[in-house]
C-alpha cells in the first residue's frame, strides 16, 4: 500500500578436486563409477553453493492516486501529492506483503523507481521516484489508528519495513497499462524486454523489482506515440 503520510550476493563454485586428497581407489570402487567418489567428496566437508537471489537496482512502486477510505481515513496517495510534500520526499509505508517488503529491504539509496498508478479509472506509469533512505522500521504497524495497524507485531520484532522516497519527474507521458500489455503480449511471442515483467506477470505485487532492459525499455516509450 501507498503511504497516507510522511514520515548482495555473488556466485561460488564447488571445488571439484576437493575431497578425494590421499584416498586409494580399489578396483570395486572403481566400478561403481562416480557414486563413491561424490559421497567421499562430501563426506570431506565438500559443498555446492546454491546462486543467490537476483540483484536488483530498478523498481516499480505502486500507489491509489484515488480517493479509497478505510476506517475513516483517505489512503489516496498519488505522484501529485508526493510533490507537494517537503523535499518532494516521504516514506513509504503501509506495505503488507512479504514479498513486496521484501523487495523493499534489498532497495539501494540512490536507486530509481517508477512511480505507478493503481486501483484507478486509467492504471500505469505516472513518474519517476529515487529511494533516498533505505529501509528501515515502518512505525505504522504499531500504531493502533492508523489502517495499516498490524497487532501481531512487536516492538521487539517488528515485521514491516519501509524505505523514503523522492519524487524525481512526471513521465512526458503517461504510460497507461493498457498499452504496456500490448508490449508484453508482442515479447512474449516474438522476445523483447517485456516478456517477463513483473508488472504484467505477478500484477498483484505492489513493490516489484526491474530489470535493467526493462526499466531502460520502458523510459524510452515516453518519447514513443502510443502503440
Amino acid at each position: 500500500m501507498p503511504p497516507a503520510k510522511k514520515a548482495r550476493v555473488g556466485k561460488r563454485t564447488a571445488n571439484s578436486d576437493r575431497g578425494d586428497v590421499g584416498e586409494t581407489v580399489s578396483p570395486a570402487k572403481e566400478r561403481v563409477g562416480g557414486k563413491r567418489k561424490a559421497a567421499a567428496s562430501v563426506q570431506a566437508g565438500e559443498k555446492k553453493e546454491r546462486p543467490g537471489p537476483p540483484e536488483y537496482s530498478h523498481w516499480l512502486m505502486k500507489s491509489e492516486p484515488e480517493s479509497r477510505f478505510e476506517n475513516g481515513i483517505d489512503v489516496k496517495f498519488g505522484i501529485e501529492d508526493l510533490k507537494a510534500l517537503p523535499n518532494q520526499t516521504s516514506c513509504w509505508d503501509g506495505v503488507r506483503n512479504y514479498q513486496a517488503r521484501n523487495f523493499m529491504r534489498q532497495m539501494k539509496e540512490g536507486q530509481t523507481a517508477f512511480f505507478y498508478h493503481s486501483n484507478c479509472k486509467e492504471p500505469g506509469i505516472a513518474g519517476v521516484l529515487k529511494i533516498v533512505k533505505e529501509a528501515y522500521v515502518d512505525h505504522t504497524q504499531f500504531d493502533k489508528k492508523d489502517v495499516h495497524y498490524d497487532p501481531s507485531s512487536k516492538p521487539d520484532n517488528p515485521k514491516w519495513s519501509m524505505v523514503d522516497v523522492q519524487y524525481q519527474r512526471m513521465m512526458k507521458r503517461f504510460l497507461p497499462l493498457s498499452e504496456l500489455k500490448k508490449y508484453h503480449l508482442q515479447h512474449r511471442a516474438e522476445g523483447g524486454p517485456l516478456k517477463d515483467m513483473a508488472l504484467l506477470t505477478r500484477a498483484r505485487l505492489s513493490v516489484q523489482p526491474l530489470t535493467a532492459e526493462e526499466f531502460d525499455f520502458v523510459l524510452s516509450l515516453e518519447n514513443k506515440q502510443p502503440l
